[in-house]
């Protein structure tokens, strides 16, 4: 008896699976064309972010060029353990900390500015003017928008200390000076990415149904109330949704401007994480711990996503998964 009903059981289970296998084959044809633009997406992300995977062993071995992954020794946590006793620790922690939460309390609101404000500019020739010039500095390269910051915060020639030597000040060395770091990083990056980051709130605003805003009218509500009722509200599970994927990267700073803009004298405020595993596995040639020291970067950012995205859906019901 039993025997037949185990067999009844595979035979439902081969059923299933044959049904779910015949529905994904109509999908993919009814939707190929759409498949097929996803593909290039798909396949660069398997080259670049998950084929290299495997490299995570390295963290646990003690990894030799010439035995290569397969070959090399095993150590363990090692490398983990001398990363949390290393002396520079507390101060990467830091610094990578302290530089996102500066991004996230003054960075992160300007693109919801930035698009309520676009939201309520009426003439359209000059929504499309502000809207183009907010999003080109994205679109310049970082290596030169830090040549900028270079040349203009410069204490001979650039045009900032200039207006301060008018103004009978002294000169100020702005990138030998710990402390002007993280505010000049904070402002390069929000000037840079607001007005692209926008375009994504921009969108939600977008799918506001016009009917809201005109039953709204006929109340009696004025731009501010409509604003306050019924704008924000709407955009409040993109700002979610945004907010959860930026915690992500929370141990993640920008490594390409920091690396342009650091020196040795700045380190106590500019180093970080990113740079600290670029010294050790490029210049110091140590990969295993630098892989590491990545590997604990990586665990941490998906357990911070994890968490909020856990008490976010708890909350209010709006989570990523």
């Amino acid at each position: 008896m039993a025997s037949s009903e185990s067999t009844v059981r595979q035979m439902d289970t081969k059923h299933n699976m044959k049904s779910r296998l015949q529905l994904w084959a109509k999908e993919i044809v009814y939707n190929k064309w759409l498949y097929l633009m996803f593909l290039p997406v798909f396949i660069w992300y398997f080259i670049f972010a998950y084929w290299p995977m495997h490299g995570l062993l390295m963290a646990f071995q003690k990894y030799n060029v010439v035995k290569g992954i397969t070959g090399s020794d095993w150590v363990g946590l090692k490398y983990f353990k001398q990363f949390l006793e290393d002396p520079h620790f507390y101060r990467l922690i830091k610094n990578t900390l302290l530089l996102n939460i500066y991004s996230l309390i003054f960075g992160f609101p300007v693109p919801i500015i930035l698009a309520l404000c676009f939201n309520e500019i009426r003439n359209l020739m000059v929504k499309k003017i502000t809207q183009t010039i907010s999003y080109l500095p994205y679109f310049i390269s970082t290596v030169v928008v830090c040549g900028m910051a270079l040349t203009f915060l410069s204490p001979s020639t650039g045009v900032v200390n200039i207006i301060l030597n008018k103004l009978g000040m002294e000169s100020i060395f702005f990138f030998q000076d710990p402390a002007y770091f993280r505010t000049i990083y904070v402002l390069l990056g929000i000037w840079q990415g607001a007005g692209f980051s926008a375009i994504i709130y921009i969108a939600a605003l977008s799918g506001i149904s016009p009917e809201l805003y005109e039953a709204a009218k006929i109340d009696g509500a004025g731009r501010w109330s409509q604003l306050r009722y019924i704008t924000f509200p709407s955009l409040v599970p993109t700002i979610i949704i945004m907010l959860l994927l930026n915690l992500g990267t929370i141990l993640t700073a920008d490594f390409g401007k920091i690396l342009l803009l650091y020196n040795p004298t700045i380190y106590e405020t500019a180093d970080v994480l990113n740079t600290y595993v670029y010294r050790k596995g490029l210049i110091d040639n140590n990969y295993s711990y630098a892989t590491a020291v990545g590997l604990f970067q990586a665990v941490i950012g998906f357990v911070l996503v994890y968490v909020a995205n856990y008490l976010s859906k708890k909350a209010n019901q709006t989570s990523l998964w």
